[in-house]
């Protein structure tokens, strides 16, 4: 899931707390609800009560409060594609090359190629997991013409 995505859900859920709070919905009712409604994706049970607090005591505004230092993740859009085309421009690269080059977390990385991108390693390239059987079969004749067994 992406941060942008998750950050718009979170919205959406603030937004539907506020609203229970007009409607003079107890909190527990408001839980609920945001977990019928959203599921696995609905805030935790103790940032719904404080964001129904909140609103209880009086804020207006929707919108999370900016806090200083680091972002929690580096896994943005613009690192997704930054690593998409390094691989694509290269399939041979390492996690600790893309990492250096692109100056993220060896873990970021790892991370975005695997979680993401749904890449792994095989023969020493940066492939997609989901092969087709004649890629598979190409990716067996190139690694025996090159003297490599592949795994």
């Amino acid at each position: 899931m992406c941060v942008a995505e998750m950050e718009e859900r979170n919205f959406e859920q603030r937004c539907a707390i506020k609203f229970c709070v007009k409607l003079r919905e107890t909190g527990t009712e408001t839980f609920n609800k945001l977990k019928q409604a959203y599921g696995k994706h609905a805030l935790s049970r103790s940032q719904v009560f404080k964001w129904y607090k909140a609103f209880s005591e009086g804020r207006e505004s929707i919108k999370d409060e900016s806090r200083s230092g680091r972002p929690s993740t580096s896994i943005t859009d613009k690192n997704l594609e930054k690593v998409r085309s390094l691989v694509r421009s290269d399939r041979r690269l390492t996690v600790r090359m893309i990492a250096s080059e692109l100056n993220l977390n060896n873990i970021t990385v790892h991370q975005i190629l695997t979680q993401e991108l749904a890449m792994g390693k095989w023969c020493a390239k940066i492939v997609p997991k989901n092969l087709t059987i004649e890629q598979k079969d190409n990716q067996k004749d190139v690694s025996s013409s090159s003297g490599t067994d592949p795994k």
